[in-house]
C-alpha cells in the first residue's frame, strides 16, 4: 500500500519476531520450488517484493494466542496464505494490465499476459499441495474454498465496473469474498493448527472476515483521499478502472454521478477526486471503519490472558489509524 511502515504492534514478542523470518523462508521454498527456473524467477521476485504480511502476522498472533506456542504447522499456514495471496495479485495485475507492483515489474509486463496466468495458478496450486502435504487435508480444503470465494468476488467485481448503480452492499458482497476470504482462512488454519474447539474456530473466522473487510474499505479510501507521495502508488486507480469501491458509493450524488466516465483523464479524475475530498466521504468512512473494528474486535472469541490475545484486540483500532495518517 505505501513505503510508511504499516503496524507492527506484537513484533517486540519474541516468539514472532521469530516466526516471522520462518514464515519468508518458508515463502521462498514455495515460490522457487518448480522444476522450471523461469517459472522461479518470476514467482520468487514476486513474492520477494514482500508487502505488510498482516495476514501471517494475524495467523501466528492467532495460533500463539490459542495455543500458547507458534508450531511448524503455523508457520507453514502463514506462508501458504501469503503465496496464495501473491498469485492472486499476478492474476489481478493481469487483468489490470498493470506493470508494476510494489517497485517490482510485473509478470504480465515482462512476460506477458499467458505466462502471468500460468505463474499465478503455479502459485495457486503450489500452496494448496503444501498444506494437503504438511499441514492437513482441512487446510487444503479450505484454501481451495479461499480460492473459489476471492474468485466470485472478483466476477461480482467485474460484472459491475463502470456502473454508478452499483450499490454500497454489492460492493461489500464482493469485497467480503474477494479479500475476507484469504484474512477469514488465515484465521481458521491458526485455530486449526492450534486444535481449537469448533466455537473458538467459528469466532476467529468471523474475526477474520471482518478484518478483511476493515482492511479492504480502509485501502479503497486511500486511492480517493491519500496522495501518490504518501501512499507511495498513484491514486485514483480505481477510478480508471471503472471499479466504484464502497466508500465512493456511499458517497454517491448526482453531481458525483455526472463526473463518472469510462476511461477518464487524468483532469477527470482529479476533478472526481476534488468532489469527494470537499464532502464528507472521509469522515464518513473513517466513522464506518471504526465500528467495524470494534465489531472486529467484538468477533474474537474467549483467549487466556496474554500479551499475544491484546495484540488481537489492538490490530484492528492500530491498523484503523495507521491508515488515517496517510489521507492528504
Amino acid at each position: 500500500m505505501s513505503t510508511t511502515t504499516a503496524p507492527t504492534t506484537g513484533l517486540s514478542i519474541p516468539a514472532l519476531a521469530r516466526a516471522l523470518p520462518r514464515v519468508e523462508d518458508e515463502i521462498r521454498r514455495m515460490a522457487t520450488s518448480s522444476s522450471l527456473p523461469i517459472v522461479n524467477e518470476f514467482s520468487g521476485r514476486i513474492t520477494a517484493a514482500g508487502g505488510k504480511r498482516l495476514r501471517s502476522v494475524l495467523i501466528l498472533a492467532g495460533a500463539l494466542a490459542m495455543r500458547g506456542s507458534v508450531t511448524d504447522k503455523a508457520v507453514t499456514s502463514a506462508a501458504c496464505v501469503e503465496v496464495l495471496h501473491a498469485g492472486s495479485l499476478v492474476h489481478d495485475d493481469l487483468m489490470d494490465n498493470a506493470t508494476e507492483r510494489r517497485g517490482v515489474r510485473t509478470v504480465n509486463a515482462d512476460w506477458g499476459p499467458g505466462p502471468a496466468v500460468l505463474v499465478g495458478d503455479f502459485m495457486l496450486a503450489r500452496a494448496s499441495q503444501v498444506a494437503l502435504r504438511e499441514i492437513s487435508p482441512f487446510a487444503a480444503e479450505q484454501l481451495a474454498a479461499a480460492v473459489a470465494d476471492l474468485v466470485e468476488g472478483q466476477v461480482l467485481e467485474v460484472l459491475d465496473l463502470h456502473n454508478p448503480d452499483r450499490s454500497p452492499d454489492d460492493a461489500l458482497r464482493s469485497i467480503a469474498l474477494k479479500t475476507g476470504a484469504l484474512f477469514r482462512v488465515g484465521c481458521v488454519l491458526a485455530a486449526h493448527c492450534a486444535d481449537a474447539d469448533e466455537v473458538t474456530t467459528t469466532r476467529m473466522a468471523e474475526y477474520g472476515a471482518s478484518f478483511g473487510l476493515l482492511f479492504q474499505i480502509l485501502d479503497d479510501l486511500l486511492d480517493l483521499a491519500s496522495t501518490r507521495l504518501r501512499l507511495g502508488k498513484p491514486v485514483g486507480t480505481d477510478l480508471r478502472q471503472g471499479v466504484y469501491t464502497f466508500p465512493l458509493l456511499r458517497a454517491m450524488d448526482p453531481e458525483l454521478r455526472a463526473l463518472l466516465v469510462r476511461d477518464p483523464d487524468d483532469d477527470r479524475v482529479a476533478e472526481v477526486l476534488a468532489v469527494l475530498r470537499r464532502g464528507s466521504l472521509v469522515e464518513d468512512t473513517l466513522g464506518y471503519c471504526r465500528n467495524l473494528a470494534r465489531q472486529t474486535v467484538a468477533a474474537l472469541p474467549v483467549l487466556p490472558s496474554s500479551e499475544t490475545a491484546d495484540i488481537l484486540r489492538e490490530l484492528p483500532g492500530a491498523y484503523l489509524d495507521w491508515a488515517a495518517t496517510l489521507i492528504a
